[in-house]
């Protein structure tokens, strides 16, 4: 079995320190030297291609830049990167974007990923029109995966459910291939719809002993559904050639938190619904001290970015050894990102991937990288 490995486009702006924003943070709270532009989102998605990266995933919400749209754009930029396409489902009708997945399918054949975001933040919802509640999102996110999938496979759909009411709908053509439905949330409710509808269902970056346990959680609910999901994490990564040159990087980022941006930050993600975001807020506590919660697990990020809140901070051989620990748990793909995200693509790239490679863990996803990453060779390493 190859491991998956996707990597990460900034469209809020990237930079060399970290760029906060989103879950519960005020629209416009992202930001960096390097604007989210074409030219600077198609370096990124060019280095992730030839490093080996299988697709990119895109963020959504008030604090960056509409998935949809830069992908489809990405996409004439790139040539076989996939993407991941994070999207709300309250905001657009289902049968639109049934048909938005169908006609990126046909212009990009096979490179869309869809990443379902129910909303955790009711403030940001009631920006955008919706007033539902989070239990009442979840159940609307339900609804609108059935119709959906039902269109995908090509059947006309009437359905009158408690949110959402679609009658004889109908594609005049389904996306080839169908692409696949990534999901996340740690809610009792996100588990039911998980459990039904999801491909692969994501987790922040816990210490591995929580990710077993919600592995074990999601497959058990999804066996009483009749289903079987597969499993990938979402973390940032900072690896280097020695243990101690990656753990400077991670107090060079450390020291650009000043404490008023992080009792900041800390107060607006307080705020939030989601149970995810209490999980990474849990691991630091908004402490400076104690950051590493596991080995080369790093809490540092989530104490100024909201969201996915950890890195795997360590030699290459250090974060192979982490992924290979969460893969033993069947966790399957890694959803990957770096400060900034055109370097640290190479760093991961060019350090980590080789080794999983040898390892037996990872192949190049194109005929032509076998002379690319798998082949860079190693590099010597001190041990922390």
């Amino acid at each position: 079995m190859s491991l998956t490995f996707h990597w990460f486009l900034p469209t809020y702006g990237d930079s060399r320190h970290v760029v906060g924003g989103g879950h519960g943070l005020p629209a416009g709270a992202a930001g960096g030297q390097r604007p989210a532009d074409l030219g600077y989102l198609t370096q990124i998605g060019r280095a992730a291609e030839q490093l080996g990266f299988v697709g990119a995933l895109t963020p959504t919400g008030a604090w960056c830049e509409d998935a949809w749209l830069t992908t489809a754009m990405l996409a004439r930029e790139t040539e076989r990167l996939k993407f991941l396409v994070a999207f709300r489902p309250g905001f657009v009708s289902p049968t639109l974007a049934a048909q938005m997945a169908a006609t990126f399918q046909r212009h990009a054949p096979g490179r869309l990923l869809l990443n379902i975001v129910t909303g955790g933040e009711s403030h940001e919802q009631r920006a955008y029109g919706d007033f539902l509640d989070k239990d009442a999102r979840y159940a609307r996110t339900g609804e609108f995966l059935s119709i959906v999938r039902d269109l995908w496979r090509g059947e006309t759909v009437t359905l009158k459910g408690e949110h959402l009411q679609v009658e004889e709908a109908k594609l005049a053509r389904v996306p080839d291939p169908v692409p696949p439905v990534y999901f996340g949330g740690s809610s009792p409710a996100a588990g039911v719809v998980a459990a039904r509808h999801s491909d692969v269902y994501l987790t922040w970056g816990e210490p591995p002993a929580q990710v077993a346990e919600k592995i074990e959680w999601i497959r058990g609910l999804a066996a009483k559904e009749g289903r079987t999901v597969r499993f990938g994490i979402r973390l940032h990564v900072i690896t280097r050639d020695t243990a101690d040159q990656a753990w400077a990087e991670a107090r060079r980022l450390l020291e650009g938190f000043s404490p008023d941006a992080i009792k900041a930050v800390q107060a607006g993600l307080a705020r939030s619904e989601s149970e995810g975001q209490r999980r990474m807020l849990a691991l630091h506590g908004g402490s400076t001290d104690g950051l590493e919660i596991s080995p080369n697990l790093w809490a540092g990020i989530g104490l100024v970015r909201g969201g996915a809140g950890t890195a795997l901070v360590g030699s290459h051989t250090e974060v192979a050894e982490r992924i290979e620990e969460y893969s033993r748990l069947g966790i399957e793909e890694f959803i990957m990102s770096g400060h900034p995200h055109v370097e640290e693509a190479y760093w991961f790239g060019e350090g980590v991937l080789p080794r999983l490679a040898e390892a037996g863990l990872w192949t190049h996803p194109s005929a032509a990288g076998t002379s690319g990453a798998a082949s860079v060779p190693f590099a010597a390493e001190v041990g922390r």
